[in-house]
C-alpha cells in the first residue's frame, strides 16, 4: 500500500465518512443519535464552528478510498496566548491499520495547529486502547493527567 494522502473532506465524502464514523463509535461501544451525526457533519462545513475534519485516502485520484478520519478543534486556554488544538476523534479502518494513516493524520493536525498559532495538540484515549497507544507513545508524551467527567 502506498502512503496515504491526507486532505480535508468534502460534502461528497459523507457516505464514506459515515461508514468510518459508525465503525469508530462501535469501537467505543457508543451509539450517537442520528441528529448528532447529522449536526456533526454540518459543523465541519460551517465556517463559524471551529471543528475540522481530515481524511486519509489510499490514493490521490477521484477513485481513492477513505481509510481514516480525524476530527479536531481549536479552543483558547488560560495557560497560553494562542489556542490549543484538541484532536477529538481519530479512526483508521481496521484493515488499513499499520499503513501510516494514523500517524499521517496526527501530523496533518499538528501542521494545521502550527498554522493556527497553537503550541500544542492533545488528545485522549481509553487505557485499554493499546494498539493506538503504541503509535501515540511514538509521536507524543503522556501528560499524567486523568480525565474526570460529570454528565449534566
Amino acid at each position: 500500500m502506498n502512503p496515504p494522502s491526507i486532505r480535508p473532506l468534502e460534502q461528497t465524502h459523507r457516505d464514506a465518512w459515515l461508514r468510518l464514523w459508525r465503525a469508530y463509535q462501535a469501537h467505543y461501544e457508543a451509539d450517537l443519535p442520528p441528529e448528532t451525526t447529522t449536526l456533526t457533519w454540518q459543523r465541519f462545513f460551517d465556517p463559524a464552528v471551529p471543528i475540522n475534519v481530515l481524511g486519509a485516502f489510499d490514493g490521490t485520484g477521484a477513485d481513492a478510498t477513505l481509510i481514516g478520519i480525524v476530527h479536531y478543534l481549536f479552543h483558547y486556554s488560560c495557560w497560553t496566548t494562542g489556542p490549543y488544538c484538541y484532536l477529538q476523534d481519530l479512526y483508521v479502518d481496521a484493515p488499513c491499520r499499520g499503513s501510516g494513516a494514523g500517524r499521517a493524520l496526527i501530523e496533518a493536525v499538528c501542521d494545521a495547529a502550527r498554522a493556527n498559532g497553537s503550541d500544542r495538540v492533545y488528545w485522549l484515549t481509553q487505557q485499554t486502547n493499546t494498539r493506538a497507544m503504541a503509535l501515540y507513545d511514538q509521536v507524543a508524551v503522556k501528560t499524567g493527567f486523568l480525565q474526570y467527567r460529570r454528565m449534566l
